[in-house]
């Protein structure tokens, strides 16, 4: 099921009758500024599981290869970053 022209007309009208011509512009401002913040934090948590599971995977190692004091340090630095 898609949205076709009729609906856009539609929603375009309902649009303008509630907020008006001049806040229509605001409305486009504030919702691509919306878009901005949340791609942005997307990235943010992105890459920040991705160096979480790096240290994960380092500390899995070192714990693996019996090197427990590399495998200590590891575990307090992932301890002071989260």
């Amino acid at each position: 099921m898609s949205i076709g022209i009729p609906e856009i007309i539609l929603i375009a009208v309902v649009v303008l009758l509630l907020f008006g011509g001049k806040r229509i512009p605001e409305l486009a401002r504030s919702l691509g500024r919306a878009q901005h913040e949340y791609k942005k934090a997307k990235e943010a948590l992105k890459t920040e599981a991705e160096d979480l599971q790096k240290t994960v995977e380092q500390v899995g190692a070192a714990e693996s290869t019996g090197s427990a004091s590399s495998a200590t340090v590891d575990k307090k630095n992932l301890s002071e970053n989260g």
